[in-house]
């Protein structure tokens, strides 16, 4: 059993300029799901942001970022990342949820989702905000 921590970085239309940026300078392959793709739009205007994103490199680069929702609150420095840990066994990040939710603010509880097995999103007891969820494949459409 593996995972992986990932910086993940949070803005407000603005994460698709930026992965292509990272891309750019960093090099690696480019990921965009937007709130469309995932049948998970909560307003028409936020439909073509994005929802999860990466960029991924063969060098070790890697970064994750999404468009945090108009309904949700955000300004730079007050959400600017999350920490992701992505596996691939359900008992193992099961077991990460629940000794980081001690204490926690659950956001999203940890769940199976349109785009995992399992996802969850909670902010520790240090203020720190983590992503849980187990990995898929993803396959451009």
């Amino acid at each position: 059993m593996t995972i992986t921590t990932t910086t993940h970085l949070n803005f407000r239309g603005d994460a698709r300029k930026a992965l292509e940026f990272y891309q750019s300078v960093f090099g690696g392959q480019i990921a965009l799901v937007t709130y469309s793709d995932a049948h998970n739009v909560s307003a028409p205007a936020e439909a073509d942001q994005i929802m999860w994103g990466q960029v991924q490199a063969d060098n070790g680069f890697h970064v994750m970022a999404y468009d945090v929702p108009g309904n949700q609150s955000y300004s730079p420095g007050d959400k600017p990342f999350f920490v992701s840990v992505r596996g691939q066994d359900d008992d193992e990040i099961t077991t990460y949820w629940k000794g980081l939710s001690e204490g926690a603010t659950v956001i999203q509880d940890l769940g199976p989702a349109g785009w995992a097995p399992l996802y969850g999103m909670l902010k520790d007891r240090f203020g720190v905000t983590w992503v849980l969820d187990v990995a898929v494949e993803y396959h451009a459409g």
